[in-house]
């Protein structure tokens, strides 16, 4: 344990799976560093699998009633007093949430439960900060701005995963001039679990995962892909991702429309990506929804492709443009179709810009280094 006695951290999060997905490393290493950690989400009596996992690695999975989507008082005031029980049941030293609900009721809980030490991640602002905001989006943003300045101002350090929105909640006036921030690069990629593959042969590739909806560049991607099929037909694009609640969710029918193309494999949701990143050559997030740093291009670097994203907040960080890919405006199919074409064009792109993606990888993202900061920085 070094220097640091054991204390009792409570990890929130929105989602239970992503706790081992994206937070797994960071909660061994916590465990690793003789702290007694319990976790809580909604949905874990949903997969008795995943708490088994949790309970493998010595953490206690707790469950609470969550909703993700959408600000409802009654349920919201019901969470914010669920968690303030959880909190003295165990007696908490640190809290640390991520995602909108967990930062805002995890923090607020934890001041009233007198929690000494409180740290959240802001893992980008969302569907209510992409664009210009009108009627339910505005709304649904001012109501944001000022959850986050209460809660935040309780917080005892901020992370963010891009400078772009430090900057912008210190512009709202969000955060105070003494709140502390701290920049770590995203939530890190597992090298190892995501090792560097070969280019596979054949006619060029591409790929995108995300979540269905218009705000991470669907249509765009379905655009490109179609007026690249008119000149390439051997040309293949992946989509991989589940259908969304969200406002400007992509709907089934649409899927299918574009995949009647021919040049379009729709995937639907997969639990393992490492096989679609494997057999890609080009990996593609033409997103302008307000990102933290896309967990999916991390796993892209990582695994060695190149990397065509744009020019917008927590993209942009993640591609040298000309080095490891290329940065192009959001909204545009066309820029996104052109530099496509750059690899079509000039196949040892993929191979030459794939092997500067695994380095930014090994030297900016790998999850050892962006969990020393977080555990440094909460004195962990």
């Amino acid at each position: 344990m070094g220097e640091n006695p054991e204390m009792r951290v409570v990890v929130v999060s929105n989602f239970a799976w992503s706790l081992t997905t994206f937070r797994g490393d960071l909660i061994k290493q916590m465990v690793a560093g003789g702290h007694d950690v319990h976790v809580v989400a909604p949905d874990f009596e949903n997969d008795p699998e995943l708490g088994d996992k949790l309970r493998n690695w010595s953490v206690t999975p707790h469950t609470i009633a969550m909703s993700r989507a959408g600000l409802t008082p009654i349920q919201d005031l019901k969470l914010l007093f669920g968690l303030y029980c959880l909190f003295r049941e165990v007696r908490a030293d640190h809290v640390f949430g991520y995602t909108s609900k967990p930062v805002i009721f995890g923090t607020l809980a934890g001041r009233l439960a007198g929690v000494s030490k409180r740290f959240v991640m802001i893992n980008g602002l969302g569907y209510a900060f992409t664009g210009k905001p009108k009627g339910k989006r505005r709304f649904v943003r001012w109501l944001l701005i000022v959850l986050y300045w209460i809660a935040l101002k309780n917080a005892d350090g901020v992370f963010f995963q891009n400078p772009d929105d430090s900057e912008d909640l210190r512009r709202l006036r969000v955060l105070g001039p003494r709140t502390r921030t701290i920049l770590v690069n995203g939530s890190g990629v597992n090298t190892s679990d995501y090792p560097q593959q070969p280019i596979p042969s054949g006619p060029i590739s591409f790929l995108l995962i995300a979540r269905l909806i218009a705000d991470k560049g669907i249509r765009e991607y379905l655009a490109a892909a179609r007026a690249i099929g008119r000149k390439f037909p051997d040309v293949r694009f992946h989509l991989v991702g589940d259908y969304d609640p969200n406002p400007s969710a992509i709907t089934p029918d649409e899927i299918k429309k574009w995949s009647q193309l021919g040049n379009i494999c729709f995937h639907g949701h997969l639990n393992n990506v490492r096989d679609v990143l494997k057999n890609c050559s080009v990996y593609v997030l033409p997103s302008y929804y307000r990102e933290g740093t896309p967990r999916s291009i991390l796993e892209a670097l990582s695994t060695g492709r190149p990397v065509i994203t744009t020019d917008a907040p927590g993209c942009r960080e993640t591609v040298q443009d000309g080095i490891n890919g290329f940065l192009i405006p959001a909204r545009d199919a066309a820029a996104l179709a052109a530099a496509m074409e750059n690899f079509i064009d000039n196949p040892a792109l993929v191979v030459s810009m794939g092997q500067k993606s695994r380095e930014m990888a090994l030297n900016k993202y790998d999850v050892k280094k962006v969990n020393a900061v977080m555990l440094d920085a909460m004195d962990l």
